[in-house]
Parts: C-alpha cells; structure tokens; sequence
C-alpha cells in the first residue's frame, strides 16, 4: 500500500470512526421483542379490583444459577406499575420487606421463599400472615428465569482490524404470579420471553434493566387486557417508552387512572 493510499485509507477510518461515536452519544433505539404467555384470569376476578385493594410487590425470586441477578427485579416491577397501571394500588416491595421484618415474619418469609423457588407455590398460611402484616389483600411474586448478554462484531475495516459496530443483545426469560392472600388462590401466571439487539460503536452491553422493564410491561398489558398470547415490539408505545426515559417512584397510594395500554 502506498503512502498516499494509506493516508487516504486513515482518513476514512477517522471519519467512520466519528460518525461512529457520534451515533453512539447520541443513543441508538433498540430492536426488541417481547412474547407473552399468560393464563386466563378467573371469571370472578376483575383487574379493576388492583385499583381498590391494595397489592404488593415480594422480592423478587430466581431460578439456580441466577441467584443475586434477581434482585432489581421487585423495584422495576413497581416502576412499571406507576407507568403502565398508575392506577393499581401498589405496595413496593421496599415497604414489603421492611413490614415483614418488622412483624417478625422473616424467617417465616423465608422459609416460604425457599419452598417457592422449588414448588412455585406460596404457602397459604405464611401468605395469609404476610398480607395481613404489608396490609394487601393481592402480591405480586416475580421470578427470574433466564438472562445473557452477548456481544458481536459486525463492522471492522478491511485491512486494518478497526472495530467500527458491534450488535449488542441481551435475551430474557421472566414469569410474574397473581396471589390472593386472603384465599391462597393463585390469580394468573405470566411468563415473558424478550430480545432486545442494539448497534453501536460503544462497548455498553444491552442492559438487565432495560430487557427487563419490557418484559414486565409486556405482562402487565396483558394482565389489564385479559390478553393469553401476545408479541410485543417497539410499535407498543407505552411499553416502548419504558426503555427511552426514566421513570418516576412508584406511587404506593395509588395514581390517576389512564386508559391500558394496547398492543
């Protein structure tokens, strides 16, 4: 190669390169999709009593392997709840776990945690207890199935190995229950399995945060919906602006209303 094609050849590694970083600063919007399977809910429970009775949020539950991922879980549930359901009366789970401590039900609290990560069901006694002590008459029990991050080269220059583009993925697998603390009955089931990819020139990771909170949203559409099947894209808006701009503190008193959103 000579002198003045290399030049050449570096100057248009620079700008490619700035355009790059650019695009990076700039923030790039995410591909992502998310399937929903979720089960009827009974013909005598309305959604619309999640606005009247209070419902709180357990800590967060995880398959073997995953145990510590799980953990921003419950908190970004109760964020999703104040921007996709405002008007459920939610009880963070924060409040959930300081109430069961404080009633002296932690071991109790325990003890049914570790029954639920190998039955997936919570012990009616110990869940008449802990309702009574957080004061909600519903919970909602996260759980944490599958997650990876992964990073791919897609654009180097030829003949020089400059990394230019990466595709940036992450893929997750959550379920989310209704209980009925009062009764032990176990309202509806959700399981949510997400990809979200970006292309950019950082080296960021798609992150758990932002895989997780259109999960969430996914299931909840559907839960306000009485939706058993569903695919949901960027084409949602709501659940698309889960992963755009921050969102505000759950609210544990209740919200104004706003119409469910759609898909």
């Amino acid at each position: 190669m000579t002198h003045m094609s290399r030049s050449n050849a570096l100057r248009h590694v620079s700008l490619l390169l700035t355009l790059a970083l650019v695009t990076g600063c700039l923030g790039s919007i995410y591909g992502w999709q998310v399937r929903t399977t979720s089960t009827p809910l009974p013909p005598s429970f309305d959604p619309a009593t999640l606005g009247q009775e209070p419902v709180a949020i357990l800590g967060a539950l995880a398959m073997a392997g995953l145990h510590g991922n799980e953990m921003p879980l419950d908190h970004l549930l109760g964020e999703v709840l104040s921007k996709v359901a405002p008007h459920i009366h939610v009880i963070s789970s924060k409040h959930s776990m300081s109430q069961i401590n404080q009633q002296g039900l932690a071991v109790e609290y325990t003890r049914m945690r570790v029954d639920a990560e190998l039955s997936y069901v919570l012990d009616r006694e110990s869940l008449r207890k802990i309702g009574s002590a957080i004061g909600a008459r519903y919970v909602f029990q996260p759980r944490l199935a599958a997650f990876v991050q992964a990073m791919t080269d897609r654009w180097t220059f030829p003949g020089l190995g400059v990394l230019l583009m990466q595709t940036r993925s992450a893929d997750l697998r959550v379920s989310l229950q209704l209980w009925d603390t009062s009764t032990g009955e176990l309202l509806w089931v959700s399981m949510a399995e997400g990809t979200l990819q970006s292309e950019a020139a950082s080296r960021d990771y798609v992150y758990f945060e932002d895989a997780a909170r259109v999960a969430l949203g996914s299931m909840i559409a559907d839960l306000l919906n009485r939706k058993t099947a569903s695919t949901y894209t960027p084409l949602n808006k709501l659940v698309d602006s889960l992963i755009q701009i921050p969102l505000p503190e759950p609210k544990e008193n209740g919200a104004q209303t706003t119409a469910p959103p759609t898909q």
